[in-house]
């Protein structure tokens, strides 16, 4: 096992796995750009290396910066997370010939997977069914309106290289398919660098599933379960759940046989996922693989008593998978919601300082947060702030225990998306677990009224803590002790853990 592993990114998936690096004995170092000098992620690391300024692409998309980081703190392999660098073949390409252990799939798995289209051509050979659709690159608008025509309307044009809903549009008829086809090429180069697109039929009433696979270097590769991505908005998600209440025992298990065959059919080894659009007839196509952990990876988690990243360090360690197919049964319900610095109404980003956190407790319940009282949230990264996750024996308790976390939670100084969820969750379609991606185009139910005096004891409790900050500053600073352990946020540091490596 590794005694040092760099985890390569920030925020709540960086706090997250470096928990279970700690759980498993292992250091866990940490990269850090300018903007997040004082960071949760940062303070939770024994180490830390700044590897350039706030910007992405001069800090943590920097893979020589990140991997002479590890170097120089003796770390033995590196765990990606999700997003930045984590689905980049390059850059795990160049870990492997640095020496270092990559804590994901192996490159070429990346690749095969990566490209929409010749993921769908790969998992095709396999046997796996794909949305009707081009298995090539369409660059002629003419092309993309007799390919139409053929499948059917509506279709959606995709980005080859795209995620998160750029480069992806739905069209109905065949005046719009040419101003499509070329308004998303120029949105997928803009974001991707490759303005290849192609074609799919639009499935309606179509859910957004998708089954978690594991496999390792021994030829051994399980799925374990499904998750429930429906709740969306412009195509990214914003809340998870699992089971899904729209599939049923036999359906999971035809999805998971199928998910295991497109990943043995790219060499996959380590966590990935398979994600599925299925209809309201409930036939049910490959969309794409992520070749990496999921955001909503904790929902699988809390159903099938895993530690997935503890699974993903082992498997990279050379050990074989340590459950089998047989041990995976599902028990009881898990839901998530991502809590976004963003305006519930707008959606509009909200950075900021952070005037006071206080995030929910007791039975079924678990948050991944990112910040805490001490932090900031740049306007330059992904406003995803915390994961807050509960579980129950059933579908409604997790509801009820979401509620109430919900309700529980405090995040003061900036805005969050927290009476959205609110809203989503006494929706009589998703109480009733009968929705699909059509979910968030529909009004949803007004947000309660809150308890009366739930902001003032809130804005109390934040003025008081700042009070007491600022007290300490001040007698800090009279005694000539510079800041305290508060104000500079790590508590650890101040134990002797959490060493700072300047520069990079």
């Amino acid at each position: 096992m590794f005694k040092r592993v760099l985890v390569a990114n920030r925020g709540e998936i960086a706090v997250r796995v470096m928990r279970t690096l700690r759980d498993l004995g292992i250091s866990p170092v940490a990269i850090y750009s300018e903007a997040d000098r004082h960071a949760l992620h940062v303070r939770s690391a024994d180490l830390a290396v700044c590897v350039g300024p706030e910007a992405s692409r001069e800090s943590y998309l920097r893979m020589d910066a990140v991997i002479d980081a590890a170097r120089r703190t003796g770390a033995e392999a590196i765990h990606p997370g999700y997003g930045f660098l984590s689905e980049n073949a390059t850059f795990a390409r160049k870990v492997q010939e640095a020496g270092l252990v990559w804590i994901g799939p192996p490159p070429e798995a990346i690749t095969a997977m990566g490209d929409k289209l010749l993921a769908r051509r790969t998992v095709t050979a396999a046997g796996v069914p794909v949305v009707p659709g081009t298995v090539e690159p369409v660059r002629d608008p003419e092309e993309a309106v007799q390919i139409a025509r053929e499948i059917g309307f509506p279709v959606m044009i995709k980005a080859s290289a795209g995620g998160g809903g750029k480069g992806m549009r739905r069209v109905e008829d065949e005046a719009g398919v040419r101003a499509a086809v070329e308004t998303a090429r120029r949105e997928a180069a803009g974001a991707f660098g490759d303005d290849s697109v192609y074609l799919e039929k639009y499935v309606l009433g179509p859910h957004h599933v998708e089954i978690q696979v594991f496999a390792d270097a021994h030829g051994n590769c399980v799925y374990i379960g499904e998750r429930e991505c429906s709740v969306q908005r412009r195509h990214q998600k914003v809340l998870e759940e699992s089971p899904s209440p729209f599939v049923d025992p036999a359906m999971r298990h035809r999805m998971g046989e199928v998910a295991v065959a497109a990943a043995r059919a790219c060499g996959y080894v380590g966590a990935g996922t398979c994600e599925f659009l299925v209809g309201a007839n409930r036939e049910f196509y490959f969309l794409e693989m992520n070749t990496r952990l999921q955001v909503e990876h904790p929902v699988t988690e809390l159903v099938y008593g895993l530690d997935l990243v503890e699974a993903q360090v082992r498997v990279a360690a050379g050990e074989p998978l340590p459950f089998t197919q047989a041990d995976l049964v599902p028990r009881g319900h898990a839901i998530e919601c991502r809590i976004y610095a963003e305006d519930p109404e707008t959606f509009l980003p909200s950075p900021g300082t952070l005037t006071h956190v206080s995030w929910p407790a007791g039975p079924g319940v678990r948050v991944d947060a990112g910040v805490d009282g001490a932090s900031v949230v740049p306007m330059a990264y992904d406003p995803l702030v915390a994961k807050l996750c509960t579980w129950g024996t059933d579908r409604a308790q997790a509801i009820r225990r979401m509620r109430r976390a919900l309700g529980e939670t405090a995040v003061l100084g900036i805005t969050t998306n927290t009476a959205l969820h609110e809203r989503v969750l006494r929706h009589p379609d998703f109480v009733a677990g009968n929705y699909d991606t059509a979910l968030l185009t529909t009004p949803l139910p007004p947000t309660a009224a809150a308890p009366a005096g739930s902001d003032e004891a809130a804005l109390v409790a934040a003025a008081l803590e700042r009070f007491v900050r600022d007290e300490q500053r001040a007698q800090a600073a009279a005694t000539g002790g510079g800041a305290p352990a508060a104000a500079g946020g790590s508590l650890w540091r101040t134990h002797g853990r959490g060493r700072v490596l300047r520069g990079g």
